[in-house]
């Protein structure tokens, strides 16, 4: 029996099971055999969004999913599926009041990574032990070398994979809204890399530690660093380049969200819905893994009504991804233009103020995409949905977490929800970005499927 296979483990709910894949999308077969037979009525899809190891994400779907059998209906049978796939969560982003104690990075331990996050670099980046070990090294010593920063730069984009120009494939999941791109191509094509790899690495780096002023900064971040200004010393820019490091790290993790959602969990969904037509599914993903399910709906044949709901935690991707024509450029839609209508319910936006990774990084990272922003300004252009919901959807309400669980909310299409009044704790840099285990947000989960009692 494959790990995939094993009972609910450490979950408090069942019946419970988890899909894995791969980065390529792949899904393991004793996974998807495991969720197949699952006995329910409707069927709970949590996609995680970042991660350090198997153990967390199996706690996050245990703390999320906790309040959700004491909310539903006598005739709902409820069915739990956690999707694993590889991504990354440096320890000194905390989730409020799931980390355990000593779990995060010691505050004061500055620029230097930590012991848990260089294992997840090497999980995350196989094979590329020199190559992190060095990383590690610089960050570490700090030195005030412009030469080091150009090294360190160099082994970024190696690491991210943007030094190779690789072929894509027709239907490669490309967003115009978040990457600047032209829509998918047949036949070979040089993937568009993001500024923020190609600018100079001290402008870049510069820029990066300003936004963990911004933000907030730890205890020996660069806010705490004596004498800190745009102009200061070379050693308080190795702030900003564990920023980059960290970015690099959401660059991969954006690639494969959108992969293993279309070419995984999308085609995984169809088939089990071809062969139970009766079961209703409900999508639910935090931060990338937003994205996950988000392109999923690609996969989701013309007609079909098997999904029921998706809830959107935080959703770190374009608030322009479900628009038929971006407000910039009238020719294009978003990534996912109509694919709401491939719900047979509501999508949910949930997004909240307080969360510093979607409000600061996000626009300041597309900022540097190297493409003007014209007359929006690039924090309007550049916004994550986790940020301040939908936009550009004609017609799309939105609602406050209590107006939404007072009063319900509508039966199809885009919905923005403020959630702030939950999703508000968190240290820096990533803000409330992963608070997101409330009763609250399992009671909005179960409006939208329209499983409530």
């Amino acid at each position: 029996m494959s790990d995939a296979m094993a009972s609910s483990g450490g979950i408090g709910v069942g019946p419970y099971a988890e899909l894995t894949f791969d980065a390529d999308g792949d899904v393991d077969q004793g996974a998807q055999d495991a969720v197949a037979a699952l006995e329910a009525t409707d069927l709970l899809v949590f996609a995680h969004g970042w991660n350090s190891d198997r153990s967390t994400s199996t706690r996050l779907f245990d703390r999320f999913y906790a309040p959700f059998p004491g909310l539903v209906g006598p005739g709902v049978r409820l069915g739990y599926v956690g999707v694993v796939w590889p991504s990354i969560r440096f320890s000194d982003e905390p989730i409020p009041d799931f980390d355990p104690h000593g779990a995060l990075a010691e505050p004061g331990h500055g620029t230097a990574l930590d012991p848990a996050t260089l294992r997840a670099l090497g999980e995350f980046w196989p094979g590329r032990v020199a190559e992190l070990d060095r990383v590690a090294e610089l960050l570490e010593d700090r030195p005030e070398s412009a030469a080091a920063f150009t090294e360190f730069g160099a082994l970024v984009r190696e690491l991210a994979g943007v030094d190779v120009v690789d072929a894509g494939e027709a239907g490669d999941p490309v967003d115009p809204a978040d990457a600047a791109v032209a829509a998918a191509v047949t036949g070979p094509v040089v993937r568009d890399v993001p500024a923020i790899f190609t600018l100079d690495v001290l402008e870049v780096c510069r820029a990066l530690t300003a936004g963990l002023a911004e933000a907030g900064a730890p205890d020996g971040g660069a806010a705490a660093e004596p004498g800190f200004a745009l102009g200061g010393g070379l050693r308080t820019l190795w702030n900003g380049a564990k920023e980059l490091l960290r970015q690099a790290t959401y660059y991969q993790m954006k690639r494969r969200a959108g992969v293993v959602g279309e070419r995984g969990l999308g085609p995984v969904l169809a088939e089990l819905a071809g062969r139970r037509p009766a079961l209703r599914i409900h999508l639910i993903g935090h931060s990338f893994g937003a994205r996950v399910v988000s392109f999923s709906l690609r996969a989701v044949p013309d007609g079909a009504r098997y999904v029921k709901s998706a809830t959107l935690l935080q959703g770190a991707f374009s608030h322009y991804a479900f628009a038929d024509r971006l407000p910039h450029d009238k020719g294009s839609g978003g990534a996912l233009h109509g694919m709401q209508r491939r719900v047979d319910g509501p999508v949910l936006a949930c997004h909240s103020p307080y969360d510093s990774a979607l409000k600061v990084f996000y626009p300041l990272a597309s900022r540097m995409a190297g493409d003007s922003a014209g007359l929006l300004g690039f924090d309007e252009r550049w916004g994550a949905i986790g940020h301040d919901g939908v936009q550009a959807v004609p017609g799309a309400p939105r609602l406050t977490l209590d107006a939404a669980l007072r009063a319900g909310v509508p039966e199809a299409g885009c919905v923005s929800v403020d959630t702030g009044s939950v999703v508000r704790r968190g240290g820096p840099p990533s803000g409330a970005h992963s608070d997101i285990c409330h009763e609250e947000l399992a009671r909005l989960v179960v409006a939208a499927g329209r499983m409530g009692r």
